[in-house]
Parts: C-alpha cells; sequence; structure tokens
C-alpha cells in the first residue's frame, strides 16, 4: 500500500469526507490546496451506470471548452495535396500523407491530437492499433476525422481546448477542466460545458433519469472532492 504524503493528508484533514460539495465550492477547495511547485492539471472524474459492452450505451464525443486547458496543444494532420498547406497555416505542428504516417508509427505520443482527413483514414487504419491504445485514433465522433474544408475550423479548436468525454473500461469518465491557476469562474465554465455536453448525449440505453452514479473533482496531485453535481440530465 503507497503510503500518503504529509502534504497529501493535510488536504484531507480540510475536506469533509461525508459531506457532498457544491461545484463551485469543490473548485475552490482544489485551487487553495494545489500548493506544488507546478501549476497543477484540475480533474473531473464521473462514475456512471452505463455498460459501455452495449452499443446503446456507449458515450463519446467531445467539446471545446470556452476557457481551453491552459496548455499547448500539438497537432498531427494527415492529409494530402492543397488541404496540407491550409493545415500548416491553421497552426498544425506537423502535415502530411503516408509519410506522415509512417512517422506516426513510432512518434505518435509526441501529439496530443491527430486529425484526418475523411479519405486517408484507409490508410491510417494501418496503425490504428497503435494509436487506439494511446488514444490518438481519429474518429467522427470527437470532430477528428474530418472534410478537407473542416480541417482548418477542426485544428482551431483543438488547438483551443477540445477534451474528449468518453467511457473507461469501467465505464468511468475522465476529463480535464484546466489549470489551478485558471480563475474559479473559467474552471466552473469548463465543467458545465462538459456537464451540458454529457447531458445532450445521453446514450439511448441509459436506465432510469440518471446515468451519473458520482462525479469528484481533485487536482493532479490532490484528494478527490464529492461533487453534489452527480446527474447529467
Amino acid at each position: 500500500m503507497n503510503k500518503i504524503s504529509k502534504r497529501y493528508s493535510q488536504i484531507l484533514e480540510k475536506i469533509d469526507q461525508e459531506k457532498i460539495y457544491n461545484p463551485i465550492e469543490a473548485i475552490k477547495i482544489v485551487k487553495e490546496n494545489a500548493n506544488t511547485k507546478f501549476d497543477e492539471t484540475v480533474e473531473l472524474h464521473i462514475n456512471t451506470s452505463l455498460d459501455n459492452r452495449h452499443a446503446d450505451q456507449q458515450l463519446r464525443t467531445s467539446v471545446a471548452l470556452p476557457n481551453g486547458l491552459g496548455k499547448t496543444i500539438k497537432i498531427a494532420v494527415v492529409v494530402e495535396g492543397e488541404a496540407a498547406a491550409k493545415a500548416k497555416e491553421a497552426g498544425a505542428d506537423a502535415v502530411g500523407g503516408e509519410d506522415l504516417i509512417k512517422e506516426l508509427k513510432t512518434k505518435a505520443s509526441d501529439f496530443d491530437v491527430i486529425i484526418a482527413e475523411r479519405g486517408m483514414m484507409g490508410k491510417l487504419a494501418q496503425i490504428g492499433k497503435i494509436l487506439g491504445p494511446k488514444g490518438l485514433m481519429p474518429n467522427p465522433k470527437n470532430n477528428t476525422v474530418l472534410a478537407e474544408n473542416d480541417i482548418a475550423n477542426g485544428i482551431k479548436e483543438a488547438k483551443s481546448g477540445r477534451v474528449e468525454i468518453k467511457l473507461d473500461k469501467a465505464n468511468i469518465i475522465h476529463c480535464t477542466l484546466g489549470k489551478a491557476s485558471f480563475s474559479n469562474e473559467q474552471l466552473l465554465e469548463n465543467f458545465s460545458s462538459i456537464m451540458d455536453t454529457i447531458s445532450k448525449n445521453k446514450p439511448s440505453g441509459a436506465k432510469g433519469g440518471s446515468f451519473i452514479k458520482s462525479s469528484t473533482i481533485c487536482s493532479s496531485m490532490g484528494p478527490g472532492i464529492k461533487l453534489n453535481q452527480n446527474k447529467a440530465e
């Protein structure tokens, strides 16, 4: 069992483990205690009652956060022809066709997002087993498989801070809200955008009125704080 640090224990003492906090209360506590030497990431974790083994209970979408993520996003765009030049102009960090696909076999982890023009998906499929486990395989549901005319806007959204909302194997959603240096209002706005997006994309097979069992917010080096925002309807 991992030993809890003195700092972590001190933060736990400030949190009522039995209390369910309002989002703004939780955000304030997280920010007050994110006192490491680096700008900690603020995270949202949502435990759902969904079962992603069933097609009608799967959830995968994305949202461009109004206040971004507070980090530089590196983007690779798989596209050929005239659209390649436009992608570069739009701010893509790497652009190419089959040459880029070969490079991604060993350097995919250098990028945060990979966008592909629709016609390139057949060729990109050859490295699907590499990109998939890293969460980098382009998918229409997270706005990373696009028509040529939409690529520039897709790059802009990804650079500004687009987060993917999806279930992990345990049917839990993990999202980044921003940085501890963000204001309370900025983090709350990002939180609301994520919750609204989840609500609008409620799976058809979700049972009952709410499919969210519980949710917590934390910093990357801090404990989770329970939220009363435990449903998306």
